[in-house]
């Protein structure tokens, strides 16, 4: 396979990407420009899209296979994604990989999957914009590469739909009565205690309707206007959209095919509402023996999952409970990194893994078990979406700060969720604060006056 790069001038990602937001199979991977997110990513229009909905036998990462092909290096000096695969996982493609029955969200399949063999690569560091192409030849790669160029040429007047000045939405409410969230948490700690589980991950949903002429892209401009994220996101797909402004990275493979990484996030408090409660809220995240022990439970999952497919001896842990600040919360993040053994690759690291440890929690069974007593389908919401090179490469987030559209014949409703990681020691109260602490920044996006 070969790969074609041509440099075009550097524009905005986002303002590139919005003409096309509401093409079927538009992607928008929007990074921060931080250390975890130094490229954002447009792909559009797939050469190939595979759909797994629940009753659909075939093996979701066999098909993923199949649709990335036989790996091939990129070019040395391009971007982490030089085109491949980008996948969408619902949270409940996890009864397929573990012994769990977990509820579907009825709109969202299990596994979407799209092939792209043209993307346009945003350097932030650097402020490069480079447009990538992938073919069987030099000719077929460069038709590619010109193909993401042309995506460059719609003008703002092509765009169709002005931004909604008001909210959003007009309804942002809670499925279930808050005490109905504290009773369930009540019934996890008694869990604990019993021994029955060591901790859980138990959410709140909330769920509206856009108004009238609203789109869901116009809820992710808001989002990253108000707090740009390493993974953010805007996928849409026939008939649905999803809004994903996550900080947190499941896993990632280098382009060597070989070096893997996961950052699980757990451990939050809200931010202060001057820098001195700012700052003391930060350290009491950070002295926490409740949230670093947290944090620590799933860092020896995520090493036990990495563990399945990496050399033995190479999980490590080089980074334990720093403190990483977003709008709304701080939160404790660790980094567990490992090499793949001889004869894995991206896609057995995928299928160990998932779905993330921070989001189920220990042991992973067992809490999944609990979790489904208390909650609907998840959706999207904590599954995860990510890119699989043709080189080998992976990356992809969790997909928590994330709401799910579905369009009917009224326009979009949507559904989102928060949870909180639940220990011996939680206090129900406490617990369903920080979940509305976490939803916070997609609340004001649909419903308040920017």
């Amino acid at each position: 396979m070969f790969t074609h790069l041509r440099p075009e001038p550097w524009r905005d990602p986002a303002i590139t990407f919005e003409p096309h937001a509401e093409r079927d199979f538009a992607l928008l991977l929007l990074s921060d420009g931080g250390a975890s997110g130094r490229w954002s990513y447009i792909a559009l229009d797939p050469d190939r899209a595979e759909r797994l909905d629940a009753d659909d036998e075939r093996d979701g990462f066999a098909v993923l296979r199949d649709l990335r092909g036989r790996q091939a290096p990129g070019a040395p000096q391009g971007p982490p994604f030089q085109g491949g695969v980008a996948g969408l996982i619902a949270y409940e493609y996890a009864s397929r990989l573990e012994p769990v029955v977990l509820e579907r969200h009825p709109a969202w399949p299990d596994l979407q999957l799209a092939r792209y063999p043209a993307v346009l690569a945003f350097d932030h560091r650097e402020r490069r914009l480079i447009a990538v192409g992938r073919g069987g030849d030099e000719e077929a790669a460069r038709a590619q590469a010109a193909r993401a160029t042309g995506w460059l040429e719609m003008i703002s007047a092509e765009r169709g739909r002005r931004p909604s000045r008001g909210p959003l939405a007009a309804r942002f409410a809670l499925e279930r009565p808050s005490r109905s969230y504290e009773a369930a948490v009540a019934d996890v700690v008694a869990r604990i205690r019993q021994g029955e589980i060591f901790q859980a991950n138990i959410a709140q949903t909330w769920s509206g309707r856009l108004a009238e002429g609203a789109a869901p892209f116009e809820v992710f401009r808001r989002l990253v206007a108000a707090s740009p994220a390493p993974f953010c996101a805007h996928f849409r797909l026939p008939g649905l959209a999803l809004v994903s402004h996550s900080p947190e990275r499941f896993i990632r493979v280098a382009e060597d095919g070989v070096a893997v990484e996961s950052r699980p996030i757990k451990g939050t408090r809200r931010r202060g509402g001057d820098a001195l409660a700012d700052d003391r809220l930060r350290a009491e995240l950070l002295a926490s023996a409740k949230d670093r022990a947290e944090n620590l439970m799933i860092v020896d999952l995520m090493r036990n999952d990495l563990s399945r497919v990496c050399a033995p001896g190479t999980v490590k842990t080089p980074e334990l409970f720093a403190v990483e600040s977003y709008s709304a919360v701080h939160h404790l993040v660790s980094t567990i990194a490992g090499r793949l053994a001889q004869g894995r690759d991206a896609v057995d690291l995928l299928a160990a893994a998932f779905p993330p440890g921070s989001i189920t929690g220990a042991p992973k069974v067992q809490a999944m078990k609990v979790i489904a007593g208390h909650e609907r389908g998840r959706g999207p919401w904590c599954g995860s979406l990510f890119w699989a090179g043709f080189d080998g490469g992976l990356d992809s987030s969790v997909l928590i700060r994330t709401a799910g559209f579905v369009q009917d014949a009224e326009g979009w409703w949507f559904r989102a969720s928060a949870g909180a990681g639940i220990v011996a020691d939680s206090d129900p109260a406490g617990e369903r604060a920080e979940t509305e602490a976490k939803i916070e920044g997609l609340r004001r996006a649909l419903t308040e006056t920017p």
